[in-house]
């Protein structure tokens, strides 16, 4: 496993009171937050690019999506053989 980096970020009280109150209504310790918020910022960039590539792809419609979808997986399948 790689080692770990430490982040310094500031939120406000509000914020703090809130995360550390579920926290620990769900039974988690200190060493939580850092799993909570690790997994937050991933979810959160996942959403991003998930939005981005629907914002991308706006103005296709249904057939002209699925046939640049299964262009991709098909590009990626051969890729993954060679």
């Amino acid at each position: 496993m790689e080692k770990p980096v430490r982040w310094t970020i500031t939120a406000s009280p509000a914020c703090d009171i809130a995360l550390r109150t579920y926290l620990g209504a769900q039974g988690m310790r200190k060493g939580d937050l850092s799993r909570f918020v690790e997994e937050a910022v991933m979810w959160r960039i996942f959403d991003r690019s998930v939005q981005s590539i629907k914002d991308r792809n706006a103005d296709l419609d249904g057939p002209a999506l699925q046939a640049a979808i299964d262009a991709e997986w098909m590009a990626v399948r051969r890729s993954s053989c060679d």
